[in-house]
């Protein structure tokens, strides 16, 4: 089969591998789009550290070969959950399959999606309704982490959620708390990302700054955002969101950062009593809830598609996203 193979960082080939075997519990997928992200050029850099050679791609949907436990036949579009765990563990035995400290990423701790075919636990399988087509569902990883994230916090009808970072995942976040009857306020540099936002439901956008922090006191009348979700993982932007949050707010920490100090406005923190919320990755419940939210249409990811490029243009693909082209927004590789 066909592999886009990691020899070291910045150093991809496409070359023919040996296919997949299928053994226990597994499913063979041939994987016909996969998405591309901040993880994957991490790794496609080496700041990520990860054994070579390596297949990278964990946002991944196909055609069910063999396995799955016997649910699907062959043919099945299906979903890939990317993220393992051990199943045996505390956290895995308390529901936090997203915390397991015996698990990884598949494109990351294991064979990817950037190759004709892969293998996967049964259980990371989903079926993909005819509704939902094979250039978007890559997306549906992306939209279930947020998902995920968005169920640890509250958001009721009628509270303000500001979104700070208009990526893809803000963008989704942004839609995601539309449909759980928030006024939602996006911050952005990009103009075109704030176009974007409000086509896709946003009541209003803002550019960032000390100018968002106001014009948010202002929509709110003094009082502040009940939520701030922070998807850029940038410490400034987490010091925005602490001082836009109301007294009593939340702020969901999504992006993520790497940074071991920093500047926060702390007191704030102490004197508005506001609740710090992080979340990492998924778990495996939260597929089946986006790819409904996807079938309904209450989720629009075809939208954030921007490119569409072949596998043998991989090493294209991270080049554009690592340029942060202001008009790029989800680059999905087909085979």
């Amino acid at each position: 089969m066909r592999a886009m193979l990691l020899k070291a960082p910045r150093e991809l080939q496409l070359k023919e591998v040996k296919q997949p075997e299928l053994t226990g519990d597994r499913a063979l997928v041939r994987v016909t789009h996969s998405g591309i992200c901040g993880t994957d050029l991490k790794i496609y850099n080496g700041g990520i550290p990860v054994q070579y050679p390596l297949i990278m791609g964990h946002e991944m949907c196909g055609e069910l070969v063999a396995g799955g436990d016997g649910r699907f036949r062959p043919g099945t579009r299906v979903m890939v959950d990317p993220a393992l765990f051990c199943a045996k563990c505390y956290c895995c035995h308390a529901g936090d399959t997203s915390l397991c400290p015996h698990g990884g990423l598949i494109g990351r701790d294991a064979d990817g999606g950037f190759a004709d075919y892969l293998t996967a636990p049964s259980s990371l399988i989903f079926p993909l309704p005819d509704s939902i087509d094979s250039e978007q569902a890559p997306l549906i990883q992306v939209a279930a982490t947020c998902l995920h994230a968005q169920r640890r916090i509250k958001i009721f009808p009628g509270q303000t959620v500001v979104v700070m970072g208009l990526g893809v995942a803000g963008q989704i976040h942004a839609q995601l708390a539309k449909a759980r009857g928030a006024k939602v306020i996006g911050v952005t540099r990009s103009a075109w990302k704030r176009s974007m936002a409000e086509k896709l439901g946003a009541d209003f956008t803002l550019p960032g700054g000390a100018a968002a922090e106001k014009a948010v006191m202002e929509a709110t009348n003094g009082k502040g955002a009940d939520v701030v979700i922070e998807s850029t993982g940038k410490l400034p932007v987490i010091a925005n969101a602490i001082s836009m949050a109301r007294p009593g707010g939340t702020v969901l920490l999504f992006g993520i950062t790497t940074a071991t100090e920093g500047a926060l406005p702390f007191y704030q923190l102490y004197f508005k009593e506001i609740t710090l919320v992080s979340a990492r990755a998924s778990k495996n419940e939260d597929f089946p809830a986006t790819i409904d939210l996807v079938a309904k249409s209450t989720l629009n990811l075809k939208a954030l598609i921007t490119h569409v490029l072949p596998l043998s243009e991989l090493g294209s693909a991270l080049s554009l996203l690592e340029s942060d082209a202001d008009e790029r927004m989800k680059i999905i590789i087909a085979n």
